[in-house]
């Protein structure tokens, strides 16, 4: 592995013109308006293990179009009074696993929501979430990527998205948490999901994009043919018609334009090898995010970026952002 990407310097300088269809805001009031017509409904049910230092929920709440998603809500058993708060997204293909690989953010004090990804959690961690779709489109390559690509109604992401900001609005109704406190956090996919959520919900206290995926997706196809942009590629390289119409839609679920509009302090990680998620990708959302910032450089990293000593990054970013104030 080495570095194939534009050299720091650059990267740091990196702000390509964002491509953003004039009623993308419009597109999210009308998704999330949509979305919250379903009761959220959210369940918290005693899960498993029995764990003698955290308690283990599993949750249940109404996300895109009513339909059910599955999370997991770790709470530290001894606490005084209402606790900030974590909702984490999980990697592509991933699911939500089992509770007790997810301890780190209880352990540190934090109420840690962990959600499913819908459709998700056959490649390498389990999930239980459906992706229920009655309208899947034109056809698809392997993968979510191109999943109802053919048009923003049906995009997949829409769906999961919608998911991620409805994650924090349940994680908010449990009682041992404090509202005003919840930060949104992910790897790779999740960190796109989480600069999603962070738009979509505009008070969020903070958010942590580590090594994010759905980021400048045209850039990312043209340098890097590694999996999951490589679905996007594999697709129009069958449709060779439909390029334009593809990236219009894709322009909807681009992390640089939902970073344009994130205000809550973030903490971006990037890896200067990474070739999963190109650093010009991860670049040109930070340079586009609106509000306080700092990111978490791994010059010799792919894409697992800075992992245990990125935590360790994340976990004071946390404790100092989600302090009472």
């Amino acid at each position: 592995m080495v570095m194939f990407d534009k050299p720091l310097e650059e990267l740091r300088a990196y702000r390509p013109e964002r491509t953003e269809p004039a009623d993308f805001d419009d597109f999210w009031a009308r998704t999330l308006a949509t979305a919250r017509e379903h009761d959220l409904a959210p369940e918290f049910t005693p899960g498993e293990p029995d764990l003698s230092t955290v308690e283990v929920l599993d949750v249940r709440f109404s996300g895109w179009n009513g339909e059910r998603v599955a999370a997991w809500l770790l709470l530290p058993r001894h606490r005084t009074g209402p606790l900030p708060a974590v909702v984490e997204y999980v990697g592509y293909g991933s699911g939500r696993s089992l509770a007790h690989q997810r301890l780190f953010m209880s352990a540190a004090g934090f109420a840690h929501l962990v959600m499913d990804s819908r459709g998700q959690g056959s490649a390498w961690r389990p999930g239980v979430t459906p992706d229920p779709d009655p309208n899947p489109g034109t056809g698809q390559y392997p993968g979510f990527m191109t999943r109802g690509v053919d048009h923003p109604d049906r995009y997949y992401y829409r769906r999961i998205m919608t998911d991620a900001a409805r994650a924090v609005e349940a994680v908010r109704a449990h009682p041992a948490v404090d509202p005003r406190r919840v930060a949104v956090y992910g790897r790779s996919q999740g960190g796109g999901l989480a600069l999603a959520a962070g738009a979509l919900v505009p008070d969020v206290a903070a958010i942590v994009p580590d090594v994010p995926f759905l980021c400048h997706y045209r850039r990312a196809t043209e340098i890097t043919d590694k999996a999951p942009y490589s679905e996007i590629a594999q697709y129009l390289k069958a449709r060779r018609t439909e390029v334009e119409p593809v990236f219009r839609t894709l322009s909807y679920f681009d992390g640089l334009n939902f970073a344009a509009r994130a205000t809550a302090p973030a903490q971006f990680g990037v890896g200067l090898m990474d070739d999963v998620c190109p650093p010009s990708t991860v670049y040109a959302a930070y340079n586009h995010y609106a509000g306080p910032k700092e990111i978490c450089v791994w010059p010799y990293n792919g894409h697992e970026g800075g992992e245990v000593y990125q935590e360790a990054d994340t976990l004071s970013f946390l404790s100092r952002t989600l302090a009472p104030s």
